[in-house]
């Protein structure tokens, strides 16, 4: 992973209080926690057990009970 260019906002007492990221940077960050929610919810799921039906079983569910 390459290196992060960010600056920094401080308030008076030189405490960082907010960062400033170029957009590219930031775009990506945004792309990898959303990859890492993806993870995190598969897991969630198959940590049930629970037994998995195809999307035409689904479909097939689906249909029969809305008529």
């Amino acid at each position: 992973m390459r290196a992060l260019r960010e600056q920094y906002i401080e308030d008076d007492q030189g405490r960082r209080v907010a960062v400033i990221l170029p957009i590219a940077e930031y775009e990506m960050m945004l792309e990898k926690l959303e990859e890492l929610e993806d993870i995190r919810l598969y897991d969630k799921a198959k940590s049930k057990n629970e037994v998995a039906e195809s999307f035409e079983e689904y479909l097939a569910k689906r249909r029969k009970r809305n008529g």
